[in-house]
């Protein structure tokens, strides 16, 4: 895939859950992708009730771009699902990731979508539908 910039985003990856006896909580999951039109796509196709986003903005030295979605681009996919939860994950703990939770609860606060972020706590379960 080419993104944005021009620039090769090499593969992209995500996966979008429907449950048969429950399909008004439909959940995105954005693996390592970015904001493109096949993001839109999945956005459009389908009644996502909850977004599951790696962000971070993971960054590579083989690479200049992004792997995963900046702050900005979540706040992009909040707007695109305006009655779903969004979930951020996979933006701390390595090196590679560029963007805090700080900067993501800012880009949110500042889009004024904080209240639909739900943070998970790492090694606990949660309810996020």
């Amino acid at each position: 895939r080419h993104g944005p910039e021009g620039g090769d985003r090499g593969p992209v990856i995500g996966f979008v859950l429907q449950f048969l006896n429950a399909q008004d909580k439909t959940v995105y999951i954005s693996g390592d992708t970015v904001w493109y039109e096949g993001v839109e796509e999945v956005i459009r196709r389908f009644p996502i009730k909850i977004a599951v986003l790696f962000m971070g903005a993971a960054r590579v030295q083989i690479s200049p771009s992004h792997l995963t979605f900046t702050a900005a681009e979540g706040v992009k996919v909040a707007r695109a699902l305006p009655d779903a939860k969004i979930v951020p994950l996979h933006f701390e703990g390595w090196k590679h990731f560029s963007e805090s939770r700080g900067v993501i609860a800012q880009a949110f606060a500042e889009a004024g979508l904080s209240d639909r972020l739900k943070w998970l706590e790492a090694g606990r379960s949660e309810d996020i539908v």
